[in-house]
């Protein structure tokens, strides 16, 4: 399984994060690139408890729990237009600047890998339920790696 533990694949990842430009256009999805850097970087932050979502609401709690082995079963990318946690994205898209969120998610990044499984949140994921530190690893890999094949990179 692909995971963002793995150093090669996080040197991919951030690679792909530096051939990213401020006008990187969209292939769908609403965000603009800064605001999908941003969001990047908080899906991280939960990962490693500095965000805790609340849990996803009936019946999206349950389903999640049901498609929770599909999830993590295979190195299969996320689908177009996933759900996401609404405290995963910046309250104020104006404030993206396309420099600091590619420096911020690019240290995020570098923080998870360095500090590995120890800092990962027990706070339950809002849609999967309580997750494994390879687990959380693993979703942060699909996550970014959903996000840069949103922008062709």
């Amino acid at each position: 399984m692909k995971d963002l533990l793995d150093p090669i694949l996080a040197e991919d990842i951030k690679q792909r994060i530096r051939s990213l430009h401020a006008e990187s256009e969209r292939r769908w999805g609403n965000m603009t690139v800064a605001q999908t850097l941003a969001h990047c970087t908080s899906g991280i932050q939960m990962a490693t408890g500095v965000i805790n979502p609340k849990r996803a609401a009936f019946p999206a709690n349950i389903i999640g729990l049901v498609i929770k082995p599909l999830v993590f079963g295979d190195d299969k990318p996320m689908r177009r237009n996933s759900p996401s946690s609404p405290e995963l994205f910046s309250a104020d898209p104006t404030q993206c600047n396309f420099e600091r969120e590619r420096t911020q998610l690019i240290a995020t990044i570098d923080s998870f890998v360095t500090e590995g499984a120890a800092c990962y949140s027990q706070h339950p994921h809002p849609f999967f339920g309580p997750l494994k530190p390879q687990q959380w690893a693993i979703l942060m890999y699909k996550h970014v790696d959903h996000h840069l094949r949103q922008f062709g990179v």
